[in-house]
């Protein structure tokens, strides 16, 4: 290796060039994006991205990306759309095309089967003169920049320019579409955000025989074994509709020990805290959980929509 070649000074210069690149692809952000997005908003169909090599696999990320943002995608290889996967492309989907010369051959072969179909189509190129560019409906034209590449031959700066771009028009298009966290949490069931959106109180609570609850009138030494079978930290008191009465905790229990109270003799009414907090059985339980945790509770009761108790937790 040349011992004047400067790794560090070379590494920061792709940056340089790439950040270019995609500056001036921002700049170039306009009416054609932005007809796109109508386009993604207003399909009945999937948004579909083909390109090969490099683009390829950028395509493939982004098709992932707007699934995962709540716009039906997939990612079709254009070699294998030859062979078969055309079948997967209907006449209410939207095909993106993807190549910065606008002549990769695999893809600008399916132009007249995807004509055929009558989909709608999109070509993201550097060559508004291109194959791509005159055969297709809708346009993004990256504007002129270098690859990174020392020999400016491999795709770098513009599958950067793609990706970010790709990004730019999923997520704006889920925005428009008022995607929301619940929405997300529903299309990623196994992530930490999934799992906390989707559990709710019901999942967890305490419920059936599992539960401590005695009626109204009861003693509290009932309520103390009723309690202590449970193992919970707190005993709910419902009425004869099984509404919420009142609560005994545990801590309650130990302050009236140190009180002297008769724990044979006296009823619940007497020493439980009526209108306690409460929190409903289809709360988030993460939301739940936050709310005890701010308040120091260890165990709440979970009242149904007739405000009756199901549960604790």
């Amino acid at each position: 290796m040349n011992k004047d070649f400067d790794i560090i000074a070379e590494a920061k210069s792709i940056f340089d060039k790439e950040m270019e690149a995609l500056a001036r692809t921002k700049d170039a952000i306009g009416e054609d994006f932005e007809a796109i997005i109508h386009l993604v908003l207003d399909c009945r169909g999937k948004v579909i991205f083909t390109g090969m090599g490099k683009p390829g696999h950028i395509g493939a990320k982004l098709a992932a990306t707007f699934a995962s943002l709540g716009t039906p995608a997939f990612f079709m290889h254009p070699a294998e759309a030859m062979h078969g996967d055309l079948g997967m492309v209907e006449k209410k989907d939207i095909v993106i095309l993807t190549s910065y010369s606008g002549e990769s051959e695999e893809v600008t072969r399916l132009l007249p089967v995807l004509q055929e179909i009558g989909c709608v189509t999109v070509a993201i190129t550097g060559k508004p003169k291109s194959t791509l560019a005159k055969a297709c409906q809708y346009h993004f034209f990256f504007p002129a920049f270098e690859e990174a590449c020392f020999m400016h031959l491999a795709p770098t700066s513009s599958t950067t320019a793609l990706l970010v771009l790709g990004d730019a028009m999923a997520v704006v298009a889920s925005r428009a579409k008022h995607y929301t966290r619940e929405d997300f949490g529903l299309h990623h069931p196994a992530g930490a955000l999934g799992k906390q959106l989707l559990v709710k109180v019901q999942d967890v609570m305490h419920t059936d025989r599992d539960n401590a609850v005695v009626r109204r009138g009861s003693s509290l030494r009932s309520a103390i074994v009723e309690m202590s079978s449970k193992g919970l930290s707190m005993v709910t008191i419902v009425d004869e509709e099984n509404r919420l009465a009142g609560i005994i905790t545990d801590g309650d229990l130990r302050r009236m020990l140190e009180r002297g109270v008769d724990v044979y003799n006296e009823i619940v009414d007497n020493v439980m805290t009526a209108n306690p907090k409460w929190i409903d059985y289809r709360e988030m339980a993460v939301n739940a959980l936050q709310f005890m945790s701010d308040r120091k509770i260890t165990c709440m009761p979970v009242l149904d929509e007739n405000r009756q108790v199901v549960g604790s937790r």
